[in-house]
């Protein structure tokens, strides 16, 4: 019998982290994410479907540990993956379970080489520090790796009884020294390295103290593109430009031209060499600015084309989940360089687009529900071919293809072909509910929103509502699966999500309006939403929560500290005080501030004030939930001891909620089973002042409560 979702069914989860074609468009090869046998790890496996999907996709690697990150050969023979499958060699483990955790903390990820024919993976590269991407030269001889090893081994001397310990001190002169989900990395910046397949040598091929990543080798196998800031105080800004490297080594230069602070990123050569594309932009509306597909001349250091300004799509806007984490920015020209295909969101909808260089004419492909992205595409019978993963609003990512032609569409949308089922008959009982598009208008902005009625039927009382806010703030809500709603609707509360001003996918100007602003605008659009729900008597006005991540935490604290209209909330991993984020954590520094507000705390300690929620702590009285993850590097947890200390202190119902071991990708990355415990949690707060109506703090459950429930 099918079944509403619940929080546990995260344990018999798969995912797509990775989709790449074969070079003759015949196959596809993806990394597939599952939970571990104990629900405290993730494994990850490759998977291989035919992209015609004539037959069903089958598993590839046994993904005792993680392998991911396929890249085909030039010939499609051979697969080079990444992996830490060695560890379960140094630790003894076999089958599908590791040994003990006795292997080292580096170098446990490093390249192996699958031949598709026959045979097993071997091991490649064997550097002293984990590999974190690859790329094959066009004749198939060489890998271009990153890694933040210094040398090709490892210099570790024993430590004998006698010798005091190592130095642990860190002496730190420069900002972006620690990374959210990481941790320190002043000392270890990724670079480029060359990997001899024949030999199985690596040689260093950049070095440096910038981040050198994103590498793509030219036609002709003589350059390499990366992004990377180098600078002069690069660690100030948040500038990332494309530089050409000769393979044989030599003087690294610029290629994005341009004066000033300016992001471009997913380097991708043209099939003749003459011109690379880019996603970028050059903060013409600060925090709120569109990415666009560029292209440079690899030689001239120009200041490059914007081909899809016109458009005024936001290319590689970050959709939201709580299942999987979100596509990154990819470009794919077609085999006679006449079109670039992305992928970027329209009214909620994540598609895939092309865009004609010479003419700037932008072509959308695909129209539906759904969310498709990390797309790979490779020539194919005269035209494109396609792959990506496509999720929707009550399905998570499968892998789908699609055929393209070189010419006009001529209203004829290409079909989308299915490839895989990965959840099967684990899911095949689960029935999540569909969301209901709402639109609405608030200060002449159409503002878009999804609701999630938990009513049996339309003639039933209207139900308790939830408001969800996301995180971003310029990132978006759309037709992807959100699990913790599926899961708040399934307790019998409906649940309402929208994107305010600062969204992504509506155009510059819509995600620029948030400026100087990320309060009382965006309060004004979520709560605009919501009056339309109580006008057509969908929700009920008297039983509403509101909860939200990151900044959509930010927003949560601030409507409450300004209304008293809900009775009960939840702010996760949230900004309560705008002053202690721009200077903490892993994003510290001039930048942010300035792009968001025209000023840092420094220049306008009041202005800050003004727009922290903390300041009007005083004014919640809401019952609140504050949720935190303790290695949270993005937005730190003092930033809900703060709020807490001032709650608690003037005697509110508050909660603190201490999240251990986990970073501020909690809801889409964490721990299996911390996922799930926060999400019951978060169903529990709101049924217990929702649902069951009750007033007092709920009482603590098993676990690790410290204070006393009413």
């Amino acid at each position: 019998m099918p079944r509403l979702p619940r929080p546990d069914d995260l344990y018999s989860l798969r995912v797509p982290t990775d989709v790449r074609l074969s070079p003759d468009g015949r196959w596809v090869c993806f990394a597939v994410k599952s939970v571990g046998p104990g629900r405290d790890s993730y494994r990850s496996a490759l998977w291989l479907a035919p992209a015609d999907g004539k037959s069903p996709a089958r598993q590839l690697t046994l993904g005792a540990r993680t392998d991911g990150n396929p890249r085909w050969s030039p010939d499609g023979t051979t697969i080079a993956f990444l992996s830490d499958r060695s560890a379960v060699l140094q630790q003894g483990g076999a089958g599908d379970r590791p040994g003990p955790a006795e292997a080292p903390l580096e170098g446990q990820v490093q390249v192996w080489l699958l031949p598709l024919a026959a045979g097993e993976a071997r091991q490649l590269s064997r550097l002293p520090r984990d590999v974190s991407d690859l790329a094959w030269s066009p004749d198939g001889q060489r890998l271009c790796i990153v890694s933040s090893a210094t040398k090709p081994e490892s210099e570790t001397v024993p430590r004998r009884p006698q010798d005091p310990p190592e130095p642990d001190t860190r002496l730190i002169d420069r900002l972006g020294y620690q990374l959210n989900g990481v941790g320190f990395t002043y000392d270890r910046p990724p670079n480029l390295w060359l990997l001899d397949v024949e030999t199985e040598t690596a040689a260093k091929l950049t070095g440096g103290p910038a981040r050198d990543e994103n590498p793509a080798w030219s036609p002709d196998g003589r350059s390499i593109a990366f992004v990377s800031n180098r600078h002069r105080d690069s660690d100030l800004d948040w500038r990332t430009d494309i530089y050409l490297e000769p393979a044989s080594g030599g003087r690294v230069m610029r290629l994005t031209g341009g004066r000033g602070e300016q992001i471009f990123t997913a380097p991708a050569w043209s099939p003749d060499g003459r011109w690379i594309a880019s996603v970028g932009h050059r903060f013409p509306a600060g925090g709120g600015s569109r990415s666009d597909v560029w292209r440079f001349r690899p030689l001239d250091r120009d200041d490059g084309e914007n081909l899809t300004a016109a458009s005024d799509l936001m290319v590689g806007s970050a959709m939201n989940s709580d299942l999987f984490p979100g596509g990154d920015a990819r470009l794919q020209w077609s085999d006679d360089a006449r079109w670039i295909v992305f992928s970027a969101p329209f009214e909620g909808s994540y598609e895939l687009w092309r865009v004609e260089p010479e003419t700037r004419a932008v072509e959308r492909l695909t129209t539906g529900r759904h969310y498709q992205f990390r797309q790979d595409a490779v020539p194919s019978d005269g035209g494109l071919r396609i792959c990506a993963a496509r999720a929707t609003a009550v399905a998570p990512p499968d892998i789908v293809s699609l055929d393209v032609p070189v010419g006009p569409l001529r209203g004829e949308e290409p079909r989308i072909r299915l490839l895989s089922d990965l959840l099967g008959e684990d899911w095949a009982e689960v029935r999540p509910i569909e969301p209901v598009e709402r639109w609405h208008e608030v200060d002449g902005r159409r503002i878009q929103g999804w609701f999630i009625d938990a009513r049996k039927s339309p003639t039933d009382r209207p139900a308790p509502l939830v408001v969800q806010i996301h995180g971003g703030p310029a990132t978006l809500y759309g037709w992807s699966l959100m699990w913790e709603w599926q899961c708040l609707a399934a307790a019998g509360m409906s649940v309402y999500g929208c994107n305010p001003r600062g969204s992504q996918g509506y155009g510059e100007d819509f995600c620029r309006a948030n400026f100087r602003d990320w309060g009382s605008g965006p309060m004004n659009d979520v709560m605009g939403g919501v009056d339309a729900l109580i006008a057509d008597r969908l929700v009920d006005a008297d039983r509403m929560g509101v909860t939200g991540g990151s900044y959509g935490g930010y927003l949560t604290s601030w409507i409450i500290g300004h209304s008293d209209r809900f009775k009960a909330a939840v702010t996760c991993r949230s900004v309560n005080d705008l002053t202690s984020q721009m200077l903490s954590g892993d994003i510290a520094g001039p930048q942010f501030g300035r792009l968001e507000y025209g000023a840092n705390p420094w220049d306008d300690p009041d202005l800050y004030r003004q727009h922290s929620p903390l300041s009007y702590a005083e004014q919640i009285h809401t019952p609140l939930l504050i949720q935190h993850s303790e290695q949270d590097l993005r937005t730190t947890i003092t930033q809900a001891e703060e709020l807490f200390t001032v709650l608690r202190s003037l005697k509110r119902p508050v909660r603190l909620m201490r999240v251990p071991d986990e970073s501020h990708e909690l809801t889409r990355g964490g721990t299996p089973f911390r996922r799930v415990e926060n999400i019951e949690r978060i169903v529990e707060w709101f049924s217990h002042y929702l649902v069951a109506g009750r007033t007092g703090l709920p009482t603590m459950r098993e676990g690790k409560g410290v204070g006393r429930g009413r």
